[in-house]
Order: structure tokens, then C-alpha cells, then sequence
């Protein structure tokens, strides 16, 4: 019988076993990628489609475009589709990011036949009803003047605006621009960006053949698209002057604070080691920050920090909300963590820890097929494979004091940082 007082032995992570899909090509231009579970009766299709940007990069117009997929086609309502959706217990989700618009559907495997139908339907002609398109930008407008009273969502778009700049990553959305959103230039988006050249496929599950047929016949075969879509201009971001910037609000009961700069993306040697500092610094529960600005100090619930990696760009993050009598205490507390980090060798205890929660995360993120999807579409939307993985992992295993003291003199200057308060500051 299992003693549950004594603890597992400890075993160490020597390899990942990630799964290789299937690669299928389509006459029409699609590209899908295949993960076999013969024992998974839910099948989760994810058509992932480039974000295309004219010369004005005006990112909300294909935001609102994602938003409009499942309004209305030539034949079908938006309250037809919910409604025939719903009937066979399926889930239709369109999805914005910086870089990439993406639908996805849950549907079991005895209903793929009477859903695909609809999504071929919403791929082909969707139409953007004025009436649908009237409601959606009159919801958002109303969505984004509620946000703009909050001050970590203020924090946040600042925070773009300074790391970015005008473009589409740093371009936050206003009122203003919704107004100027018509459905002739979303009909004209979509027809450019929602076609089979520009769209890579996701299909997890019992995939069988008469899936496959399926998949085929209403994604391979009846949507034709247009052609090859225009390619993106690379974007060439400057890093910017770190600095301050105060917002006053003189109502406020806490300060947002939310920083960061550029750095390195997924597609960098450097970037699992700048992951692995940036979880010791504030990334986990554990975390640097958390231990002294929340359990030490007392001066906000909780505080933590991210990297981000985009197409053509990387940035770190730092966000927390605290009281208006401890923001610039805050601050200092956040500096001093920067230079400890900088000038003081981690102890070894530490970077164990940090090395079993990152191993720990990796190995808790590949529980189904799903989450095996989601690692191998992370690396192939950045032109890696899933060779990546085994990188990281002998970075992550191999860590040392004398490197993480590197990675954070080369990538974690806090005089660097886009310091944005939306609040106070005594």
C-alpha cells in the first residue's frame, strides 16, 4: 500500500517526449498539421491565419475583423450559426493577437460532418452585417470607456505606446478609431487575410479517416481563397530611452505600475536563459519580487513579471497595482531587486528552484494532446522545430550562478525600462 508520508524519489528530467504530427498539404494552399489520439472522442481544429497590415498598420481593423467571423454569412445569421453550433454541442471561438487572427472548434467526432459545414460557410461568406457591425463597435466603445477607468488597463496602453511606438504592436485602440471602422474595408480585409495561402491548420484527436475526408472536402477543397496573400513589411523596432512616465489620477486608490523594455524573442539563443532569470526575478509565485514586495513589505497582492515573444520582436513586462503611499517605495524596492540580481551571484539553492518549477511547468504543459499542439505551434510560428524544446530544456538544466549574473547584466538594466504609474506618487 502507498505511504503517502514519504515523499516519491526524485528523478531527474533527462528528455521531453513531444509528439510529431502529421504534415498535410492541400491544393488550395492550406497547410495542416495532424496529432493522432485514437482515445479522444473531442476534436479541436484551430485555422491560424498571418495578420496582415496595410501601410497604416490599423491593427483594430483586424481585430474587429476576428471579432465579426461568426456574425453572419451569405446564408446563415449570426443567430443561426450560435444556434446550429449549440445544437450539436460544438464551441466556435475567433481569436486576436499581435501577430495572428485564429478560429477554433471543439466538436465531437460524430458531429465534424454537420459542423465543418459551417465553417466552411463562415471561410467563404461571411458578409459582416452593418447591423452586427453597428452592434460590435458600439459594444466595444462602450467596453473600452469602462477600461479607460481602470487603471491597470491606462498602465498597460501606455506601456505600449512607449516600448513600440506607432506601430502595430504599440497602436492602442480608441474610440475615435472605431468610428472609422466600415465594413468595406473589413469585407476587404478578409477576403486579403482569411484565405487557405494564409492559414495554418491545428487538428487534435481521433483523427481518423472520415475526418480526414471530412477536413478535406470543406477545408481543402470548397475554399478556394484568392491566391497568395501580400507579405508583411518586417518591422523594424527601435529600442526606446528608458524612463518615467506619470499618469495622475487624482481619485485613485492604487497605483498601477507597469514596465519593461525590448528584448530578445523565441528565435534568440539567449532567450531560455532570459526566461529562467525572469522567473527568479518575478515569474513565479517564489519569485524575487513576490518574496520582498509582497511577503516582506506588504505593498501590494501580487506583483510579477513576463516575457513576450512576437514575430519580430520580444519585450519583458512587469505589472503590479499598489497603495498610493507606497508607490515610489515600490519603485525602489523594484531597483533594488534589478541591481541584487546584476551585482550579487544567486545562490545555488535558488537556481534549483527555479530550475524544478521551470521543468515541473514544461512537463504539467504536455498532459494531452491539445497542450502538445499548442508547443509545436509556438515553434513552427516562430520557423523552429520542435528540436527547440531539447535547447531549452539543456539550457534550463544547466544553469549557473555565473550565467544568470550574465543574462541579467545583458538583459535586466533597470534604467533601460519604460517605467509607466497611473495613480499617485508622493
Amino acid at each position: 500500500m502507498l505511504n503517502r508520508a514519504i515523499a516519491p524519489d526524485f528523478q531527474p528530467i533527462n528528455s521531453l517526449n513531444l509528439i510529431h504530427p502529421e504534415q498535410v498539404e492541400y491544393d488550395n494552399g492550406l497547410h495542416a498539421f495532424i496529432f493522432q489520439d485514437p482515445n479522444l472522442q473531442l476534436i479541436k481544429l484551430e485555422l491560424v491565419f498571418n495578420n496582415l497590415f496595410n501601410q497604416d498598420e490599423f491593427p483594430l481593423r483586424n481585430t474587429v475583423m476576428a471579432t465579426m467571423l461568426r456574425e453572419g454569412t451569405a446564408t446563415l445569421t449570426s443567430a443561426e450559426i450560435a444556434e446550429q453550433i449549440d445544437f450539436y454541442g460544438a464551441y466556435l471561438m475567433p481569436e486576436y493577437s499581435m501577430d495572428y487572427t485564429s478560429l477554433t472548434i471543439y466538436t465531437m467526432q460524430k458531429y465534424v460532418d454537420k459542423v465543418l459545414p459551417i465553417v466552411s460557410d463562415i471561410l467563404n461568406n461571411s458578409i459582416f452585417p452593418q447591423h452586427e457591425l453597428d452592434t460590435v463597435v458600439r459594444n466595444n466603445k462602450q467596453s473600452l470607456q469602462i477600461s479607460l477607468q481602470k487603471n491597470d488597463f491606462v498602465a498597460r496602453r501606455l506601456f505600449y505606446q512607449q516600448a513600440f511606438g506607432p506601430n502595430r504592436y504599440g497602436t492602442v485602440p480608441t474610440v475615435e478609431a472605431y468610428d472609422s471602422i466600415d465594413r468595406t474595408s473589413l469585407l476587404g480585409l478578409f477576403q486579403q487575410q482569411t484565405q487557405p495561402a494564409n492559414c495554418t491548420l491545428f487538428v487534435a484527436g481521433n483523427v481518423d479517416a472520415q475526418v480526414l475526408k471530412s477536413i478535406r472536402y470543406h477545408l481543402g477543397e470548397t475554399w478556394s481563397g484568392a491566391g497568395q496573400p501580400s507579405k508583411n513589411v518586417k518591422l523594424d523596432i527601435k529600442q526606446v530611452e528608458g524612463g518615467i512616465l506619470l499618469e495622475k489620477r487624482e481619485e485613485a486608490l492604487q497605483s498601477a505600475i507597469r514596465m519593461g523594455n525590448l528584448t530578445v524573442n523565441r528565435t534568440h539563443p539567449d532567450f531560455p536563459a532570459v526566461q529562467f532569470v525572469n522567473t527568479l526575478l518575478g515569474g513565479f509565485f517564489g519569485s524575487r519580487l513576490m518574496r520582498n514586495i509582497r511577503e516582506d513589505k506588504g505593498y501590494t497582492y501580487s506583483i510579477g513579471s513576463n516575457i513576450v515573444s512576437l514575430q519580430h520582436s520580444g519585450f519583458f513586462t512587469l505589472a503590479s497595482e499598489v497603495g498610493l503611499d507606497v508607490t515610489s517605495a515600490t519603485l525602489v524596492e523594484i531597483e533594488k531587486e534589478f541591481e541584487i540580481l546584476r551585482q550579487e551571484k544567486t545562490t545555488q539553492d535558488e537556481i534549483d528552484l527555479v530550475r524544478s518549477y521551470l521543468q515541473g511547468v514544461m512537463l504539467g504543459s504536455l498532459e494531452s494532446i491539445y497542450s502538445h499542439v499548442d508547443k509545436f505551434k509556438a515553434v513552427y510560428l516562430s520557423n523552429m522545430d520542435l528540436s527547440y524544446y531539447n535547447y531549452y530544456a539543456d539550457v534550463i538544466a544547466n544553469m549557473t550562478a555565473s550565467q544568470v549574473q550574465d543574462i541579467a547584466i545583458r538583459y535586466f538594466d533597470y534604467d533601460k525600462l519604460v517605467r509607466v504609474v497611473v495613480g499617485k506618487m508622493e
